[in-house]
This record gives C-alpha cells, sequence and structure tokens, in this order.
C-alpha cells in the first residue's frame, strides 16, 4: 500500500485530499503544517509521496521540502506542491528546493488522484 505525508494548514482541503487519496486506497499521515510534516517524516515511517501546500504556519513548503530533501530517506521521494500560488516564480523556487510536480487550488480531486499515482509509479 502507498504511504503518503500530507501537510496542508487548512482543515477542509486535508479533509478533501484525505478522501480523494484513501478512496484509492493509499494510507495518507495528515500534518497542519511544514512543522508538524518535518516532524512525522523524522518519525520514521516511509513515504511514497509528498504533497504540501506553500504557504503555512510555522513552516512554509519551500523550507520543508529543503529540509526533507536533506534527509537520505527523502532524497528520491516524489514531492508535489499543492497551492493557490500559480506564479512562474514559485513554481522555479518550489523546482530549485527540489519539488516533482505542482497542482493549483482549486483542485480536482481526480486531478490530484491522478498526479498522485503518475509520481509514485
Amino acid at each position: 500500500m502507498n504511504s503518503i505525508l500530507l501537510a496542508d494548514d487548512s482543515t477542509l482541503i486535508r479533509k478533501i485530499m484525505v478522501a480523494a487519496l484513501e478512496g484509492e486506497g493509499w494510507h495518507v499521515v495528515s500534518a497542519v503544517d511544514g512543522q508538524d510534516a518535518l516532524e512525522k517524516a523524522k518519525a520514521g515511517e516511509r513515504f511514497d509521496l509528498v504533497i504540501t501546500d506553500w504557504h503555512m504556519p510555522r513552516m512554509d513548503g519551500d523550507k520543508l521540502i529543503a529540509e526533507l530533501r536533506a534527509m537520505p530517506e527523502f532524497d528520491a521521494t516524489p514531492i508535489l506542491v499543492l497551492t493557490s500560488e500559480s506564479q512562474d516564480h514559485f513554481k522555479q523556487v518550489a523546482r530549485d528546493v527540489g519539488a516533482n510536480g505542482w497542482l493549483s487550488k482549486p483542485f480536482d480531486p481526480d486531478s490530484l488522484v491522478e498526479l498522485a499515482a503518475q509520481l509514485m509509479s
């Protein structure tokens, strides 16, 4: 079973994403912000995909991605950014710190599932 670490500060967005991803039979661990996600990543569970928001309290997505990429167990894990930001600058920063994909909010849950499946294959 694929395992996904999900970081978003919006309770509603987390619920929508968890429902869509778990509907595919995937295990999802939710985090309320980047710091929470980093703590869960360091707890030792193996993840096949990380999905993160860009703007969050305590730790933004770019910092989370950089921290994860510095950990050997996350050097090849696909990371998807899901955010309301759509400017090329943010996309370039995300690529520079190690993101593998970008999906803009509002999002279609089916598109999220399709992209997640592609990144985990």
